[in-house]
């Protein structure tokens, strides 16, 4: 896994080989950020990471400078992952949380201004989580959600919805609170 742009530029994080996680593709993952750059001042921005995984989008969210990102993951062999990782870089921006995201999504106080969230795809819940976020008081007004999805999935109808791009199997839905 590469960081592509920020202080961690160019950096590679090894992702143990039978982790269950699916890590955003680089190519998709520099696209996506180019088009945040439009939409989002990284260092004025508070973001939460749901379904962490192997921690990319995390790691690229600080390496731009969010002043603080929170990441939810569930999968104990993630979350020491993620701790290690955190641990070796000394990054105190960092929050990770093991946490079911559902669970997580219910009880959370704080809110955000970027949400970022990368479940299964074949999570049957999927369909619902935008909903969910947009529903919950996790997004600060004006906020942005981001939800990468597979290619069978449609939420052009949600009426926070204003963006869709894909690279390949990797779709990325946009809504703004």
């Amino acid at each position: 896994m590469r960081i592509i742009s920020g202080k961690y530029k160019g950096r590679h994080f090894d992702v143990p080989r039978n982790f269950k996680a699916r890590p955003t593709t680089d190519f998709a993952k520099e696209n996506l950020f180019n088009i945040l750059l439009n939409y989002i001042d990284f260092e004025n921005t508070e973001a939460l990471d749901l379904f962490s995984g192997t921690g990319s989008i995390s790691l690229e969210l600080m390496s731009r400078g969010c002043p603080q990102v929170t990441s939810i993951e569930i999968d104990a062999q993630h979350f020491a992952h993620l701790r290690k990782t955190a641990s070796a870089l000394n990054e105190k921006a960092w929050h990770i949380v093991r946490d079911d995201a559902f669970r997580f999504i219910k009880r959370a106080t704080a809110s955000y201004d970027l949400i970022f969230a990368d479940p299964p795809y074949a999570l049957k819940e999927l369909p619902k989580i935008p909903a969910l976020i947009m529903e919950s008081n996790l997004l600060k007004e004006g906020g942005l959600f981001v939800f990468e999805h597979g290619k069978d999935n449609d939420f052009s109808k949600h009426a926070q919805f204003f963006r869709h791009i894909a690279y390949g199997s990797v779709n990325f839905s946009f809504f703004r609170k």
